[in-house]
């Protein structure tokens, strides 16, 4: 093992065992080097590493803390890793979210309030029948957004809000080149708005399961 990986492991060794908790500020640099046997140029590029990804804050003139540990926050590495996805792995984004998101709409069926069916309702009567195709995928991305949060996992959440960027482009494509794919995206997100007021789970899950799988049929029959 890398002398930076042997260190890292052994400052996630600490948080795991809760040795350091949440907000908790690591003792100083040689302090902390010397109770892990570590080099102070090891420990440096570990905890370089870790804040990277959301583990530790390096605050200037203060010192290095544990940072939340929020799913949202740890997450955000997953978003940025998303990022650099190449067009010919869009489908497998599609398939993941096909698992995942079907999951969170039943989910929110037997927990969304009535003020966020009202509130979904109202975004998709302010879109009106006839949106531009950049306006239905913001308007899309805002829907499933609101209904995955609604689900109460913040975990999944997070993750399904990673995952929806990189199925944009193809969304956006789909609008543009198929026919009549505005209209029955409308059509898709009343019919699941409808099962989430019925309180029917898997009515929710179905019609999810419908609407992100006529994409990638789309898209695998266009490709």
């Amino acid at each position: 093992m890398a002398v930076t990986d042997e260190a890292i492991e052994k400052i996630k060794g600490m948080i795991v065992s809760g040795a350091l908790r949440p907000g908790d500020r690591l003792p100083k640099e040689s302090e902390l080097a010397a109770e892990l046997g570590l080099s102070r140029n090891s420990l440096r590029e570990a905890v370089r590493a870790l804040s990277l990804i959301r583990i530790l804050d390096v605050r200037q003139g203060d010192g290095t803390y544990v940072t939340s540990l929020d799913p949202q926050l740890l997450l955000e590495a997953l978003s940025f890793v998303v990022d650099f996805h190449r067009d010919d792995t869009v489908l497998e984004f599609l398939a993941v979210r096909r698992i995942l998101e079907p999951a969170a709409t039943a989910m929110a069926a037997t927990s969304i309030s009535r003020d966020q069916l009202d509130g979904l309702a109202t975004q998709l009567d302010e879109l009106g029948p006839e949106p531009s195709v950049e306006e239905l995928v913001a308007a899309d991305l805002d829907f499933h957004r609101g209904i995955v949060a609604a689900a109460g996992n913040s975990v999944l959440c997070s993750l399904l809000d990673g995952l929806s960027g990189p199925t944009t482009r193809a969304r956006v494509w789909r609008g543009l080149t198929q026919e009549d794919a505005v209209g029955r995206t409308l059509r898709e997100h009343r019919a699941i708005l409808a099962a989430l007021r019925d309180g029917d789970p898997e009515a929710a899950r179905s019609w999810a399961t419908v609407h992100i799988a006529s994409v990638e049929q789309w898209l695998r029959s266009t490709l």
